[in-house]
């Protein structure tokens, strides 16, 4: 139950059931190397790095150190929590490591925007003698995308097939879409569908939505949008990515016509939320939560902030709001953000030399990036916050991703 919960993106529930599974006092109720895996991964979704580290301890203690899908579990765990060196630590501390083992530090460095660094981890990897696998290539192609590597990520996907004999699945060709498509060549990324031996699905046309929707390109958005709707007719995300690009390009009728497209077929968009632990307790935001006993401390806060800050060169990208309104509404609504919300708590929350990190569900928008960045600089602050897609890093007024995700 605990490895449902942890896999179908209910990582909270997976982390209660584990907790009454611990106050059981039955011998045979204890918790085992499975559980540790599936408990490890709901950790990392949340990004609870306090939760993690008891997990590991229990792990030191019960002798469960030995066992290697726990171990690869750790990995992924202290790198999606932000702890890279820790990560490289319990990975080099292994005994012996399987293509398992590797991917799950190949995806981590990649997901920090290191593609350079995970390259060089998988060739590490051959020269140990580990044949790769294609999550191997997935984690490889998405890390060659979040850190700009085109020809790097070309190079790889030929020899995915030359070299290891692998064929490309949906997957590696909607990563190679995204690679092409962030480093803004559309056109080469429309052409590569064309040239696809396999059926396009939704990854592939929505990577290129994606892509569209960075560099506002409404003739790619519309042809991506026009697959989706055919392929996925109940996701409302595509229909915002489209409404956000014409949102973007001031075709205000067209972004009027998507919403009521939506409104007809009952389609609700994915509520942006974000997390943040604080003393080993995960706190949840949405922009409309007006349930958090501190949630006027929080507006009052964020309000203080950004008024100091524009002092100082923050301007607030309200082009992320897809209403026709004026801009100090616009703003109040860039401002109840969920990522905002929680970053507030963070700072309200946490001393002045502890990192806050943060997770969100949905794409981190250009606002909240910009803001997190004066944030860090003028607060003192590093700041972690972990989207859809990679990791940002924010310290002293400046992010890790370099503008480019």
């Amino acid at each position: 139950m605990i490895a449902c919960y942890a896999k179908n993106g209910k990582a909270f529930e997976a982390l209660k059931l584990f907790r009454e599974m611990m106050l059981k006092t039955e011998e045979d109720v204890g918790p085992n190397s499975v559980t540790m895996v599936s408990v490890l991964q709901a950790c990392a979704a949340l990004a609870a790095l306090e939760q993690g580290k008891l997990i590991h301890g229990y792990i030191l203690r019960n002798g469960l150190d030995t066992i290697l899908p726990v171990i690869s579990a750790l990995v992924t765990m202290y790198a999606r929590c932000g702890k890279l060196e820790v990560a490289q630590q319990v990975f080099d501390g292994m005994d012996k490591r399987d293509v398992v083992s590797w991917n799950s530090l190949i995806s981590g460095f990649g997901a920090h925007g290191h593609g350079k660094k995970a390259i060089d981890i998988f060739k590490d990897m051959i020269s140990c003698g580990i044949s790769p696998s294609p999550v191997s290539f997935v984690s490889l192609l998405g890390a060659c995308s979040h850190a700009g590597l085109v020809d790097e990520g070309r190079a790889l996907f030929q020899a995915m097939r030359k070299e290891y004999g692998i064929i490309p699945s949906v997957e590696h060709y909607a990563s190679m879409v995204d690679l092409l498509g962030r480093a803004n060549k559309l056109e080469e990324a429309a052409k590569f569908i064309d040239d696809m031996r396999i059926e396009p699905g939704p990854k592939v046309w929505g990577s290129l939505l994606g892509s569209s929707r960075i560099h506002c390109n409404v003739e790619f958005a519309e042809r991506a949008s026009t697959k989706l709707f055919q392929l996925e007719p109940a996701n409302a995300g595509n229909y915002v990515l489209l409404a956000d690009t014409y949102a973007e390009a001031g075709k205000w009728d067209e972004v009027k016509r998507v919403k009521k497209l939506l409104e007809s077929r009952g389609l609700q968009k994915v509520p942006g939320r974000s997390w943040i632990e604080v003393k080993r307790q995960i706190h949840s935001f949405v922009s409309t939560d007006e349930f958090n006993p501190q949630i006027e401390q929080l507006h009052a806060l964020l309000c203080e902030l950004s008024s100091e800050m524009k002092e100082k060169g923050y301007v607030p990208q309200i082009k992320v709001v897809l209403y026709d309104l004026g801009e100090e509404e616009k703003e109040r609504i860039v401002l109840g953000h969920s990522e905002k919300l929680a970053l507030a708590f963070g700072l309200i929350n946490t001393s002045n030399a502890e990192p806050i990190r943060i997770t969100k569900n949905l794409r981190l928008c250009e606002d909240c990036h910009s803001f997190t960045k004066f944030i860090s600089k003028f607060a003192r602050k590093e700041i972690l916050v972990r989207d859809v897609n990679r990791f940002h890093h924010f310290r002293d007024g400046v992010c890790s991703c370099g503008d480019y995700w």
